[in-house]
């Protein structure tokens, strides 16, 4: 499916001159139809994918609980 500049803006969450930079840029693929530039939305899947799973690590890491300094039961 091909969104253009605006439904891209919209989809990721960006400013759509700052979509249009990275289209520029060529950091994110387009076709010109003449008029407009059209993007496949299916390029960012793997980004969205890799987004949700470092949300996860991040959650664990933060849920871990801290250990207990072995330090603290020294009777000395």
């Amino acid at each position: 499916m091909y969104l253009t500049i605006e439904e891209t803006a919209e989809y990721i969450s960006m400013n759509p001159s700052s979509v249009t930079a990275l289209v520029m840029q060529g950091r994110i693929r387009a076709i010109h139809d003449g008029k407009q530039y059209l993007i496949n939305k299916e390029q960012f899947t793997t980004h969205f994918e890799q987004v949700e799973k470092y949300k996860k690590m991040i959650h664990d890491y933060l849920n871990e609980p801290i250990p207990e300094d072995i330090d603290v039961k020294d009777e000395d």
